[in-house]
């Protein structure tokens, strides 16, 4: 079983945005479909390691991104 977190946000650009913020930060992150067992208003969010999480969340504030929230996922 996979764990990993996602991001979930609420437009496809918005996950962009931070896809490339994250990615300016040396953060791995992939842009998937939402799970189908979390709601979003989005149909896209990212995925990030678990590891990563605070990472994430300091360039979320940094630039001042509005995200839904992130979630832990087991696959």
């Amino acid at each position: 079983m996979e764990e990993f977190a996602v991001v979930l946000v609420e437009s496809t650009n918005q996950a962009m945005r931070i896809e490339h913020l994250l990615n300016l930060s040396g953060v791995k992150s992939k842009l998937i479909p939402v799970p189908k067992f979390l709601s979003s208003s989005c149909g896209n969010c990212l995925k990030i390691d678990t590891a990563d999480i605070d990472k994430v969340k300091f360039v979320v504030e940094k630039n001042k991104i509005q995200i839904d929230r992130i979630e832990i996922v087991q696959m």
